[in-house]
């Protein structure tokens, strides 16, 4: 299992790459300007970040319960991508719809594009992350797809 210094680099690293790719491209996608985005952006991270910390703590502890491993193959790791981006989009709905005066669906479908990204972005970062920094553990437990 990550230690807590581990889990703080991996959550803040995920969240800056993350703003640094999508500000601009949503500020240019969606016509809005960037300082807008920026908020919103910040807002998410913000959350986002804490929700990185939990959900990931969470999941490895499932996992270990469940499985008796933290060892992610490639199914476990998708469905943890989609979970943890489910689980932000609860989250996000409410305020984003609120700062940019816009109703909750209008608000999703604005979203969507986002959370397409961060689908994607999510599991390579995740699996990237894994390869630069692994668990030690994780090299001993054969894991099937």
């Amino acid at each position: 299992m990550r230690s807590f210094p581990d889990r703080v680099r991996h959550a803040l690293m995920f969240e800056i790459i993350g703003l640094a790719i999508i500000t601009p491209a949503a500020a240019y996608l969606y016509d809005k300007p960037i300082l807008q985005m920026g908020v919103v952006s910040i807002g998410s991270a913000t959350i986002a970040t804490i929700w990185t910390f939990v959900f990931n703590l969470g999941f490895d502890h499932a996992m270990r319960r469940m499985l008796g491993h933290t060892a992610k193959s490639f199914r476990m790791r998708l469905a943890h991508t989609v979970l943890f981006e489910l689980g932000l989009l609860i989250l996000l709905l409410p305020p984003i719809a609120w700062y940019l005066n816009m109703t909750l669906i209008d608000t999703l479908i604005l979203d969507l594009g986002i959370v397409a990204f961060y689908l994607v972005y999510n599991f390579a970062f995740n699996v990237a992350y894994d390869r630069v920094f692994p668990v030690p553990t994780a090299r001993h437990v054969k894991v099937m797809p």
